[in-house]
């Protein structure tokens, strides 16, 4: 794909049909951390059985070593290169423009971020793995959107407590909730309630639910203490003592599959 002079790649799964009529499907866009692959997001971020048995869409694009989700891009435009992959893929593969999600993990989280301030006449829903959305970069949330952040406390990449990034600003975990909360005009104060603790395994997980009663918008925060700058449920792709640890009381790809599949475009 041609993006402003400048090629750029994707991978893409659809899965098998046994109706090979023109079917629209859901679309999940899976953005990778920085530095990283299209490939190793399918690896890391596995949501192709849930794509085999809900049948939906799901394309991992290729930044340009990083995702540019601040205000210098260096004249990478990967905003618009989402929004062609959009346009794209419903044109040639039928995914229905009304379903069309993104979610992505550290660099590609904040990405996330951008596009659901940018691209929210494109995007039903979107999920942030170990990131959070850049301050007093250019954009800011305009439209209501139902969003889920996941963050770990223990994260030695990126705070979930936010500050400076890389020399930019950066909410917190909380902040930006709470930002989107008053965006989807939710209820001030969330619903609060602790996942089981079925793994052992040293994590536990606080879920903060904010909603809005009239249209049923959701701003969901899962907060994993101890847990890294890692996919909850994925696999552990760095040792511990440089990412963190990875939870497996939480299974990311099934809770931000289960939470998309609520929504579509207004």
């Amino acid at each position: 794909m041609n993006v402003n002079g400048i090629e750029r790649a994707y991978v893409r799964y659809i899965p098998e049909m046994t109706d090979k009529k023109d079917i629209k499907m859901p679309m999940v866009i899976s953005l990778h951390g920085g530095f990283a692959t299209p490939k190793g997001q399918f690896h890391l971020a596995d949501f192709r059985p849930l794509a085999d048995r809900d049948k939906f869409i799901v394309v991992c694009p290729a930044s340009k070593h990083i995702w540019h989700d601040g205000r210098n891009n260096k004249g990478i435009d990967d905003v618009k290169f989402i929004d062609q992959l959009i346009t794209y893929m419903v044109k040639t593969y039928h995914a229905d423009p009304e379903r069309v999600y993104v979610t992505g993990i550290s660099n590609g989280g904040f990405m996330t971020s951008r596009l659901a301030c940018q691209l929210s006449n494109r995007i039903a829903a979107i999920a942030v793995v170990a990131g959070s959305m850049n301050e007093n970069e250019g954009y800011a949330p305009v439209k209501p959107m139902p969003v889920i952040y996941m963050h770990g406390t223990k994260d030695p990449v990126f705070s979930n407590k936010g500050g400076k990034f890389f020399g930019r600003l950066t909410y917190s975990q909380d902040q930006a909730i709470k930002l989107w909360a008053k965006i989807d005009k939710c209820s001030s104060t969330p619903v609060v309630s602790n996942l089981p603790d079925n793994a052992n395994d040293g994590t536990s997980i606080v879920k903060e639910e904010y909603s809005n009663p009239n249209n049923g918008v959701k701003v969901v925060g899962y907060t994993i203490n101890n847990g890294g700058h890692t996919w909850p449920g994925g696999w552990q792709y760095l040792p511990k003592f440089i990412v963190g640890k990875t939870t497996k009381n939480l299974d990311a790809c099934q809770v931000i599959w289960d939470f998309f599949k609520q929504y579509k475009l207004n």
